[in-house]
């Protein structure tokens, strides 16, 4: 079943300033809908093939309704990437906070398990795949937003650990990030519920890769 227990805030994250709280909640209701319906079409065709038409019909709207809080496709697939990233980092400090992990490099392991979980029960969450809203800028006024990912997932570990003070520590998240992104996703290119070979490995190279750049005692 996905995770709704956020659904309003995250809905309201998209919205625009409206005037009373009432109109509020129903505006992110709807939102939320929709985003909904787009999670459901990108499980079944994949992000690519997604239109706003598609999303309309799935949600019972019209493509007026759809328009009004999304003004074309990239902007609603956008949404549902920064929804799912959003559930996501929820996701890891739930599961960081029932495993106790020992260290930094441990609750690493412990994000890769809430990466793994969120596939199988995040409706849509193959959209983090959309690279458009990580790796370049929604416009040409805004700065790009390459590594906005590793960097989020480097606030979480520091409010929780007491990290390595190497300069580079971001950056070696980010290959963290693209190892782990890139073979959980392949786990679940064919088989739904993830090859536990290609998670077993993920595990082995992420953690090999950290005691390489920091070794065990300083994790």
């Amino acid at each position: 079943m996905p995770n709704n227990k956020n659904s309003l805030g995250d809905a309201q994250q998209v919205l625009p300033l409206v005037r009373t709280e009432p109109i509020q909640e129903r505006s992110a209701a709807r939102v939320d809908a929709l985003l909904d319906a787009a999670a459901e079409v990108v499980d079944e065709i994949g992000f690519d093939r997604l239109t706003t038409a598609m999303v309309a019909e799935r949600a019972g709207a019209s493509i007026g309704t759809v328009y009004r809080y999304f003004p074309d496709r990239i902007v609603l697939l956008q949404a549902l990437r920064d929804r799912a990233i959003d559930r996501y980092r929820d996701a890891i400090v739930e599961r960081i906070a029932a495993d106790s992990p020992a260290n930094w490099v441990d609750a690493v392991d412990s994000a890769i398990d809430a990466f793994v979980s969120m596939f199988r029960t995040e409706r849509g969450f193959r959209i983090i795949r959309f690279a458009d809203a990580e790796r370049g800028p929604l416009s040409p006024a805004e700065p790009p937003r390459v590594g906005f990912f590793s960097l989020r997932f480097a606030d979480i570990l520091s409010a929780e650990y007491v990290l390595p003070t190497a300069k580079d520590l971001q950056f070696h998240l980010e290959i963290v990030v693209e190892l782990v992104d890139s073979l959980v996703n392949r786990a679940f290119l064919v088989d739904t519920a993830g090859d536990e070979r290609f998670i077993a490995e993920a595990r082995v190279v992420v953690r090999r890769y950290l005691d390489a750049r920091y070794g065990e005692n300083e994790a």
